[in-house]
């Protein structure tokens, strides 16, 4: 088959009514390998008339390293995609996640992408082993050492700790999982530092990299937890390779670790909600809210993007709020979401979308204080943006 028909063609719209119409039930699920793949292309290419044919939809990422998977399929169909998986000699038997909560909602099309890496880590794999990784922990294991005093590490985005993470858990404050592992790597290094001060075993902080390696450390038993368990095998490796050797993993991430809880009635030291990335963006753990409203404060961990096109942020918004800024980050997202779809086309034309920069408001008192100063000049004024008036249509 021609490749260029390997490739969704309908449009949001389309994609939307025709999952509405289906008449069965979809199972989302997610999973990944590390394994050496060849012929990455022609995979591709395989697998996406495999997999349409099953119904499959979701975002799946391969490259020569490996496979990693988000996606949902017809429930009657589950048997099928598992034994297609396991005739592939790098899929066998391949663990799955399966989604807490799943309404069948969660993608509209299938997209299977070849790239560089299946995780954009930012990170030199040639310069470590990325195959030495932290011991595996189940759910019960992973709380026990947590009552033991064990050091929690949360490996995901700012975003992601938002709406749920881990009690006690070092929460990094970086957008990205590059920033995220140097932040990590900071933070234990200064740990470190400290314990020297106290007269502890002397460590130097700054030793680099290449010195530390297989040297061990002042640091606690660390414990690493991401959303399906895949960053934590990159990370857990990283800080190996910095000496760390004391370093575990929430095997299957908070998916799984929700999961054993249930089957094993544990009770639950994750708070809140999971982040997820397709359509439904959150999925409930436990009942705990432990983030607010960016906007006016209130308890809340409803998670969203900016209604408007060219913002598309996230951020944590209530109920009221969302009515209130119809569903946009600010009066100005406000005022071009509500304006007829023709004018908000030739307004958006040439610009770029803020969130391909930043993925998420990361400054709450900034955002808080750019309303109050824009509902000022919008009063003033009328509008926040002058120049829609020459695209504006003009009264008959």
């Amino acid at each position: 088959m021609d490749p260029h028909r390997l490739r969704n063609l309908r449009s949001p719209e389309q994609l939307r009514a025709r999952l509405e119409g289906e008449r069965q039930r979809r199972t989302t699920l997610s999973f990944y390998r590390y394994v050496r793949l060849t012929d990455v292309e022609t995979l591709r290419h395989t697998l996406y008339q495999e997999w349409e044919a099953l119904g499959v939809l979701g975002r799946i990422y391969l490259s020569q390293e490996g496979i990693n998977a988000q996606l949902s399929l017809p429930t009657a169909n589950l048997e099928a995609f598992r034994a297609a998986l396991n005739t592939r000699e790098a899929f066998a038997e391949v663990p799955w996640k399966i989604a807490v909560e799943d309404d069948g909602k969660s993608f509209l099309k299938l997209i299977i992408k070849v790239k560089k890496k299946i995780v954009a880590d930012g990170l030199a794999d040639d310069a470590f082993d990325v195959t030495n990784v932290g011991a595996h922990l189940d759910a019960r294991t992973f709380n026990q050492k947590m009552e033991q005093g064990a050091l929690v590490i949360d490996m995901r985005n700012n975003y992601e700790c938002l709406i749920g993470h881990f009690e006690g858990a070092y929460l990094p404050k970086a957008d990205n999982f590059r920033g995220a592992i140097e932040e990590v790597t900071k933070m234990l290094r200064a740990k470190e530092a400290q314990t020297d001060d106290q007269g502890a075993r002397s460590v130097d902080p700054v030793i680099p990299a290449s010195s530390r390696e297989g040297r061990p450390t002042t640091a606690p038993e660390i414990l690493l937890y991401c959303t399906g368990g895949i960053r934590c095998e990159k990370a857990s490796a990283y800080l190996k390779h910095q000496g760390y050797t004391n370093v575990s993993q929430l095997h299957g991430g908070i998916i799984d670790y929700a999961r054993q809880l249930k089957a094993e009635g544990l009770k639950s030291k994750y708070l809140g909600q999971n982040f997820v990335f397709d359509e439904r963006l959150a999925e409930r753990i436990t009942d705990d809210v432990v983030s607010s409203c960016m906007q006016c404060g209130t308890k809340s961990d409803r998670i969203t993007n900016c209604h408007e096109a060219t913002c598309n942020m996230l951020l944590v918004q209530c109920e009221a709020c969302a009515t209130k800024y119809a569903d946009c980050c600010s009066p100005s997202c406000r005022e071009i979401h509500q304006l007829p779809i023709e004018v908000q086309r030739v307004w958006r034309k040439g610009r770029s979308t803020r969130s391909t920069k930043t993925k998420a408001v990361n400054d709450t008192d900034g955002l808080r204080q750019r309303i109050r100063e824009e509902e000022e000049l919008l009063t003033l004024n009328g509008t926040l943006h002058p120049e829609l008036m020459d695209i504006s249509p003009k009264p008959k």
